[in-house]
């Protein structure tokens, strides 16, 4: 025979400010849990979405990113010459040479200053990124010093609104233009002519060449068509993986974070939900006594109280996602590690956060409430009723 729910919730009803605090501190630990499940998600949202799946990033070998990378001209003309690239109007390869170099820029409202990228692209720059939308003002004039910035940072660095003028690279440069990525990685730089870029930094090589495969399939004939030609030594990732790459080292360090942070704050919770739950079971010593005494057994009063810690935890869970949830209202920036540039990016709720983060709170629950349990459907019925 076993014990209804409906029990187990009338007597958390009847322990409401226990059943409140019990359940706030599970709510914190799970709202840590998620926020950083959801800041991982949101890094890695932001910088695999950077890319499209048919373009090719084209780096110099083991340099890791196109900022200690250097395409010379001739390999870069060599790469865009590949029967796997497609081909836009008039024949024209739709690839891009680009120039990126890191500067620094104060942010607006302060002095501090953070690195920002500097990316040159050729004419085919934009073509190439489908995601990316001019918002205010123009598209810069090619061999004029005009730049356009994204949205992140015309919004934070001083200098990147339209109208207005960056220092880099020896000269002044007018802002004509912002563009929204898509709350991606390219909202975070600044894009210029890709000559002018090289002339002004004093740089020879290229930095990188993106090119669109004519077809998605190529990637493995592009790649087999590198390695056999010994005039190329380049290594090319499709555009998606190689953003994917760059986010890794910062995941890396927030998942670690999050799980560090994570059992430390679980263990309190724990610990006070196993309180909670042992309070609970020597207040209702009789009631206990009384359930045995009419035919309920052990593994019945077990579960009933296991019942009573699950659903303190999955309160406490829902309350959490609850209010981590709002976290995605906010845009945070940090340094890339791989690339050392500052990159914005969002809190991102995604639905396996949402179980992984009630799992979570339900394995609290279990952990916390299974001794009391075990002490509760251990009573002797006698002792029990003799202490009513």
């Amino acid at each position: 025979m076993r014990i209804p729910l409906s029990y187990s919730l009338r007597n958390l009803w009847t322990r409401r400010l226990t059943t409140v605090l019990t359940a706030g501190g599970m709510a914190l630990v799970v709202f840590v849990y998620a926020a950083v499940l959801m800041l991982d998600e949101g890094l890695k949202k932001t910088l695999v979405d950077t890319g499209e799946f048919d373009n090719v990033v084209v780096i110099r070998k083991g340099s890791g990113t196109e900022v200690q990378s250097g395409v010379e001209r001739n390999q870069a003309a060599l790469v865009e010459s590949q029967p796997q690239v497609a081909l836009g109007a008039g024949g024209v390869a739709m690839s891009s040479k680009e120039s990126v170099v890191l500067i620094s820029l104060p942010k607006r409202g302060t002095d501090k200053p953070s690195n920002v990228v500097i990316r040159g692209i050729g004419p085919m720059g934009l073509a190439l990124r489908p995601q990316v939308r001019l918002v205010q003002g123009r598209m810069f004039r090619p061999g004029s010093a005009e730049v356009i910035t994204g949205r992140s940072i015309a919004e934070r660095f001083d200098g990147g609104g339209v109208g207005e003028t960056l220092r880099f690279g020896g000269r002044d440069w007018t802002v004509v233009g912002v563009f929204d990525a898509g709350r991606t990685g390219f909202d975070s730089e600044i894009w210029g002519d890709v000559d002018l870029m090289m002339a002004s930094f004093r740089r020879v090589a290229y930095s990188s060449v993106i090119v669109r495969l004519a077809r998605s399939g190529e990637f493995e004939a592009l790649r087999d068509a590198f390695e056999s030609d010994p005039r190329i030594k380049l290594e090319l990732k499709r555009e998606t993986q190689y953003y994917a790459d760059q986010s890794e080292a910062l995941s890396r360090f927030l998942r670690i974070l999050g799980v560090t942070l994570s059992v430390i704050f679980s263990i309190g919770a724990i610990i006070g939900a196993m309180i909670t739950m042992y309070a609970a079971v020597a207040n209702r010593t009789g009631e206990i006594g009384t359930l045995r005494a009419i035919g309920f057994r052990k593994s019945a009063v077990l579960m009933a109280f296991l019942a009573e810690a699950l659903f303190l935890s999955l309160l406490g869970g829902v309350a959490g996602l609850v209010m981590a949830s709002f976290m995605q209202l906010y845009t945070i920036s940090t340094m890339n590690w791989q690339s050392f540039s500052e990159l914005a990016f969002s809190f991102r709720l995604t639905p396996a956060i949402i179980v992984q983060s009630l799992v979570f709170s339900l394995i609290m629950g279990l952990i916390g409430g299974f001794l009391p349990a075990a002490r509760a459907a251990r009573m002797n019925i006698t002792e029990a009723l003799r202490s009513a």
